[in-house]
């Protein structure tokens, strides 16, 4: 089950880029990977081509494993868990403080 989500803030918990932050800007379901925003930069060179007229060399994030980042709730680190609440909705909350994240 994918805990994290387009747009969550994220800090990378481990490799080349630990304790960095960034936005999740792409998820990835079948490979289980994320695009965090300013993170894991990878060199594609590039032919010019209709939408790319000078070609060259082109720096973009490239993704990284979601074991690797952990989501940032009030600025801290958190696993995340899931919960269905009284009314029947399912939500996320922090396993470590218990406080709902938001509704699904």
């Amino acid at each position: 089950m994918i805990r994290i989500r387009k747009s969550d803030m994220v800090k990378v918990i481990s490799g080349n880029y630990k304790g960095k932050t960034g936005r999740v800007l792409k998820v990835y379901l079948n490979t289980d990977r994320v695009i965090v925003e300013g993170v894991n930069f990878i060199k594609r060179h590039t032919r010019p081509s209709q939408n790319n007229q000078q070609g060259g060399i082109v720096e973009k994030e490239a993704p990284i494993h979601m074991s690797n980042i952990a989501l940032l709730f009030n600025n801290k680190p958190t696993k995340v868990g899931y919960k269905t609440l009284k009314d029947g909705k399912k939500v996320r909350y922090s396993k470590e403080t218990g406080e709902v994240i938001d509704a699904n």
